[in-house]
């Protein structure tokens, strides 16, 4: 008898931390410069800013607020599956560092500027042999 075991691959390795345990959540994974403080996401092997060589890896915040975003109506090639209509955000952390994500959880087109939304991870779509394929996505915050 065989089991039909499907895993879930992450979109691109090192995004994001994998939870240990499971009170622990994961986290997006960036970098800051020692030597400026700029953030970056994803991790950059070279401060664009100071052109500094050594960078540290650094957890991000999981929360931060909706800074722009747009519903995108049109099913886009293929590295995306999923629903459409859906929003495309740019949503800015503590750390001063703007992300592109895509924003889930709330009906598209209804999320406002300044919104606090979450990191969660998210079924992108399947691959050929029906592995899960997930990425990183914000959804509002629960009041």
């Amino acid at each position: 008898m065989t089991t039909d075991s499907k895993t879930q691959i992450p979109c691109r390795e090192g995004l994001w931390s994998t939870p240990s345990s499971p009170d622990e959540k994961p986290q997006l994974i960036g970098s800051k410069c020692p030597n400026c403080g700029e953030v970056f996401f994803p991790v950059n092997p070279v401060c664009v800013n100071c052109q500094n060589q050594k960078m540290d890896e650094i957890k991000l915040s999981r929360r931060g607020k909706v800074w722009s975003f747009t519903t995108i109506m049109l099913p886009l090639p293929q590295w995306y599956q999923g629903p459409v209509p859906f929003d495309l955000a740019r949503v800015e952390l503590p750390e001063g560092v703007r992300i592109w994500t895509r924003l889930l959880g709330a009906e598209a087109g209804t999320f406002k500027m300044g919104q606090e939304v979450e990191l969660d991870i998210d079924l992108m779509q399947k691959d050929a042999e029906g592995n899960e394929i997930i990425g990183f996505c914000f959804v509002p915050v629960e009041k």
